[in-house]
């Protein structure tokens, strides 16, 4: 027999929200592990003693989490959610009959009180604490990857203009380098010293497109990538838990490799984690990083690579033996190739060693040796060489497989959870550090979900 329902008459009911909200519900075990009071002593200073009574501050950031717990990436949406939510509602401290935070007043917070507080550099930090403290996290293998994540800006508002090149601290830890070698080589005689020009160095400059609506965003050009503006969402994650130990964003046209030094001394010296181990992209697979890791007893894991050598001729650089006791290398057919200058590229900085013109044009293998457009052969030795070599003697080996699968695993598991499902596909808000509290937000919910997953 069918049943038909009619209009049911509203009952009454003596109950509370606390009894609506089961107990094994995930953000009861969120409100169990951590204790959000902290926020009271950061942004105490962003509100005036007197004047009219604020929404409270846990309560947003709270919410801000709810989103990206769960994927909500409007604000808008995000509000009328929580009206309806239950669950949510226990979780923010709202009763049933109190009203919820409205969207404008969650962006507005964001837009001007945070902004520029690293409110939410401090929340990730102090998740970050407390998985630390549970023992998801112990150093041993850190695996580094970056993301990139759409800015919103349309590809119509580009323009292209010329700029100066940034000083970035790569760069600089690379003219430190390059200053030390260059001082030690004319000191013992080796190269003549660098003629200083009297004019004044010109500013280097390049073209690049820019946003006009954001121009903090930079066009991404990867192969395989969108072609667009984007920002670049490095992660750094250790790999015993899948913990996310640091965030950070740049500009989508910057490389890999620019902030990765910086982020590795933060995560040693301010979040207090020892490293024995790095496994990276090819990206990342620089002299420079290879011998800031050795001098800091990292190992270093990337892909397998083979050194280049673009003469295209027989005689390949391998032909050619090095003499570390007199700096100098020795050609097949036993003449000397000795150190001439030093040179630098945009990411290298180099030996060059060189023969002697007449014992090229002398030598019976110069069709073997030396290509048609050139008068004597010359070698390139990077100084950083015997460190990048070191951290590649264990390519191959099941610990180097393993620490290259953990990556895949973690690295690029974790930034495809995040897109999926906490709102780290695209931006809504402008600027670098707009987008920067944003991927904080999204690495800080993963690390929530992972150590509620351990606690049980």
């Amino acid at each position: 027999m069918m049943t038909q329902r009619g209009c049911s008459q509203l009952k009454m009911y003596t109950l509370t929200i606390e009894d609506l909200v089961p107990q094994s519900h995930f953000l009861r075990k969120v409100d169990r592990l951590l204790n959000f009071g902290f926020i009271y002593d950061e942004v105490c200073d962003l509100y005036s003693p007197r004047g009219r009574p604020s929404i409270d501050p846990v309560i947003l950031i709270k919410t801000l989490l709810v989103g990206y717990l769960y994927g909500i990436d409007s604000e808008r949406q995000l509000e009328m959610e929580i009206q309806v939510n239950i669950a949510y509602r226990w979780f923010l401290g709202l009763d049933l009959d109190e009203k919820i935070p409205n969207h404008s007043t969650m962006s507005q917070n964001r837009r001007r009180r945070f902004n520029g507080t690293e409110l939410f550099r401090k929340l990730f930090e102090r998740v970050l604490s407390e998985c630390i403290q549970s023992g998801l996290v112990d150093g041993k293998l850190i695996l580094t990857d970056s993301a990139h994540v759409k800015a919103s800006a349309s590809r119509e508002s580009e323009v292209r203009i010329e700029v100066e090149k940034e000083a970035s601290s790569y760069m600089a830890r690379l003219d430190k380098h390059e200053a030390e070698e260059r001082s030690r080589l004319e000191a013992e005689g080796k190269i003549k010293p660098k003629q200083v020009s009297k004019s004044e160095p010109k500013a280097r400059k390049k073209e690049k497109a820019v946003s006009t609506t954001d121009p903090d965003a930079g066009l991404l050009g990867r192969p395989g990538k969108p072609l667009g503006m984007h920002y670049l969402d490095h992660q750094s994650v250790d790999s015993k838990c899948g913990i996310i130990v640091d965030v950070e964003v740049t500009s989508g046209n910057t490389n890999d490799c620019t902030p990765y030094l910086d982020r590795i001394e933060h995560i040693q010296d301010k979040v207090g984690i020892e490293i024995e181990a790095v496994a990276l992209d090819s990206g990342y697979d620089t002299s420079l990083i290879h011998r800031e890791m050795d001098e800091k007893g990292i190992d270093v894991f990337t892909p397998k690579t083979k050194m280049k050598d673009n003469y295209k001729v027989e005689f390949k650089r391998e032909a050619f033996q090095y003499n570390e006791h007199e700096d100098a290398f020795l050609c097949p057919y036993g003449k000397t190739l000795t150190l001439r200058q030093l040179t630098r590229s945009e990411s290298n900085i180099t030996r060059e060693y060189a023969a002697r013109a007449k014992d090229c044009q002398a030598c019976p293998f110069k069709e073997r040796c030396l290509a048609p457009s050139k008068t004597y052969r010359k070698i390139g030795r990077n100084i950083f060489e015997a460190a990048v070599r070191k951290q590649h003697e264990r390519d191959g080996t099941p610990e180097h497989k393993n620490a290259l699968n953990q990556r895949q695993i973690w690295c690029e598991g974790t930034f495809a959870t995040q897109i999926r499902k906490h709102n780290l596909r695209k931006l809504s808000r402008r600027g670098l550090e707009a987008a920067r509290d944003h991927c904080l937000l999204s690495a800080t919910v993963m690390n929530i979900k992972r150590l509620v997953m351990r606690a049980g």
